[in-house]
This record gives structure tokens, C-alpha cells and sequence, in this order.
């Protein structure tokens, strides 16, 4: 019998996928259970009109996130952090700074996204690389600077 997944089903498919599976386990399991519809006539017209809708807003949203990264690409974050007599910081940068700074600026971007291998520890210049969705990279720059009292 061939189905249509609703859901994601291990060991047998991903999310919209056209499956060809045994009369028993699509009518006892998979159609009560909601992870699947029989294929009919009308469910593969609505199958492809979903799919569709589904590159369309996929679509919309790389060209979201594209902007997005143009606007970040080379973007110079100012950070200013209290120091000490000898130079060293109270506190260091870590991703979640980065992202609180960002969010300043009028950037959503989670910690997670931010790649920075330890925190920043000292003044200076630091390249700090961010992933997109849609695979899309792009470093700015993380100044930390003296805080002015």
C-alpha cells in the first residue's frame, strides 16, 4: 500500500515522503497512529501543492537569511569590558556576550551559531566566525575595548 508520511517515521522515511509499505502495518500502526495517509488521487495533489508552498517559504527564507548575512559579513563588534591595573579583564567574552551584543544591534543570533573555540580573554581584535542557516558562514569582528568610567 502506498502512503504518505505526516510525520518523520524511523527506520522508514522523512516528513511528506511517498512510501510503498505492507497492507498491515499502514492500517493498524502508521494511518491510527497519524504518521501516515493513504495515497489517494486527492492526497497526492495535496502532497505536491504542500511541497510547493514548502520551497516557496524555504526559498523566502534563504533570501532572509542572505540579507542577513551581507548586513554581518565584516561587522565590527565593539565590546568594552572593565580592566585592571595590569591590563587583565574582569570577565571574558563568551558566546553568549556575542549574541547579547548582537541582539543590541538588531541581530537574532543564538550562542550556538557563534563559533569561538575558548572565551576572549584579552583586549584586541578577535575574528569570530557565525553559521546561518541554509549553510551560510560569516565572520565579524569582536573588539574588546577598556570600559571608560
Amino acid at each position: 500500500m502506498k502512503v504518505i508520511l505526516l510525520k518523520d517515521v524511523q527506520d522508514l522515511g522523512k516528513k511528506y515522503e511517498l512510501k510503498e509499505v505492507k497492507n498491515g502495518h499502514a492500517r493498524n500502526f502508521l494511518i491510527p497512529q497519524g504518521l501516515a495517509k493513504t495515497a489517494t488521487k486527492q492526497a497526492l495533489k495535496w502532497l505536491q501543492t504542500k511541497k510547493e508552498f514548502m520551497e516557496k517559504e524555504i526559498e523566502e527564507d534563504l533570501k532572509k537569511e542572505q540579507e542577513i548575512a551581507s548586513n554581518l559579513d565584516g561587522l565590527e563588534l565593539n565590546i568594552a569590558v572593565k580592566v585592571g591595573k595590569e591590563g587583565q579583564l574582569f570577565e571574558s567574552i563568551n558566546s553568549q556576550k556575542i549574541a547579547e551584543r548582537l541582539k543590541e544591534m538588531g541581530y537574532e543570533i543564538k550562542k550556538s551559531q557563534i563559533i569561538s573555540e575558548e572565551p576572549i580573554k584579552t583586549l584586541g581584535d578577535f575574528p569570530i566566525k557565525i553559521n546561518l542557516e541554509h549553510n551560510l558562514e560569516v565572520e565579524v569582528r569582536v573588539v574588546v575595548v577598556e570600559e571608560k568610567i
